[in-house]
């Protein structure tokens, strides 16, 4: 590609492909994602060293087992981690609402009261419900590694991309945490296209309060994008939100979530849209001042990931926040018949036939090995 075209050429941001989550367990975190979010089609399920995540891991490579797993009812999927050389940690501090990084994944559902009883049934650790700055119910979950995920009542018919009578789809979107707001909320326009604000609030919220910061007043601004995201996934990712939460007073001094910790280790690591024209998204990140600081096509073009290929990139959002993008070049959907979707035979700008994503089915498990 010739360096006008590229500076010509618009990347695509499909949705949210995925956010990744560090754990203890691979095997044990997906039955519980399984089970609680339906996310049981697998992508790719792959034990290897990560060797070009160094600026994040120590400058060492580090084994590791990945799952990439995701629900079809529509939304993103969770990329479950894993350290295989040393037990990963946790932090070292009481992660608070304000802390920078994603402090809760979004997960949308049909309805938050019937899905608050049926968690309360199956015995999980949920938060009351509570209504959120559009009228919309929410609440929260937490996992068996203490991850907070927040359940938020999606009620639009064209948020689903199909019904397979689970409560919930997949991810929907973050809270992330910031010290500047105003920086954050243009890296988010300029960087994703989330150029909508639905909310701008700043007072003292009942939410956070019970989540370990009474008495604090937050500068807290919903976003989503005006225009619908497009590009091979788009229909099965669907719409999403960042949840921007500012500490406006707080005691305690906000601190980064994965302060002296390794990529990976125990909690969220990554918010990872799905993309095409990378070429351009480098460019576009250069142009706002957060260069990609991990680059496989520099490090090497022919990136795979077990069953699954393409190229990715990281950057960070102003306060830290890893941001991936990643270009999937091919899928499998039969891996038995040899059977594998190559995406780069399709228009970029448009979302795929129905039936093709659909045939994602194929990749369903009811459970995964050790």
């Amino acid at each position: 590609m010739k360096a006008n075209q590229t500076s010509e050429m618009q990347p695509v941001v499909s949705g949210i492909q995925q956010i990744g989550i560090g754990v203890r367990d691979v095997a044990g975190a997906w039955r519980w994602y399984n089970r609680f979010f339906g996310t049981d089609a697998i992508i790719f399920d792959e034990r290897a060293p990560a060797e070009y995540m160094l600026p994040y891991t120590g400058g060492k490579p580090r084994n590791r087992r990945a799952v990439l797993a995701v629900n079809l009812q529509g939304g993103g999927g969770f990329e479950i981690w894993q350290h295989r050389d040393f037990e990963p940690r946790s932090a070292d501090f009481a992660v608070l609402p304000g802390d920078y990084g994603v402090f809760a994944c979004k997960i949308k559902c049909k309805d938050a009261v019937a899905t608050h009883k049926l968690y309360v049934n199956m015995g999980a650790t949920v938060s009351e419900l509570y209504k959120d700055s559009l009228n919309r119910g929410y609440f929260y979950l937490w996992d068996p590694d203490g991850n907070i995920f927040q359940l938020v009542e999606v009620k639009n018919p064209g948020a689903w991309f199909v019904n397979e009578n689970k409560p919930t789809g997949g991810v929907y979107g973050a809270v992330v945490g910031c010290a500047d707001m105003d920086a954050a909320i243009a890296f988010y326009k300029e960087m994703l296209g989330y150029d909508k604000i639905c909310s701008d609030t700043t007072e003292v919220f009942s939410d956070l309060e019970k989540l370990g910061t009474p008495g604090v007043r937050f500068r807290r601004v919903l976003l989503t994008h005006s225009q619908d995201r497009t590009g091979g996934f788009s229909r099965l990712l669907g719409s999403s939100e960042i949840e921007l939460i500012q500490a406006m007073d707080r005691p305690v001094p906000a601190r980064k979530i994965f302060e002296n910790r390794y990529w990976g280790e125990l909690g969220f690591i990554q918010i990872c849209y799905d993309i095409r024209h990378i070429d351009a998204m480098r460019e576009r990140a250069r142009k706002i001042g957060s260069a990609f600081t991990v680059d496989s096509i520099k490090q090497n073009p022919n990136f795979d990931m077990g069953d699954a290929a393409g190229h990715f990139a990281y950057n960070e959002d102003p306060s830290g926040t890893l941001i991936e993008y990643v270009e999937t070049c091919r899928v499998p959907i039969l891996k038995k018949w040899g059977l594998y979707l190559n995406l780069q035979r399709f228009n970029a700008n448009k979302p795929l036939p129905d039936w093709i994503v659909k045939a994602l089915r194929f990749t369903k498990k009811k459970d995964i090995p050790e």
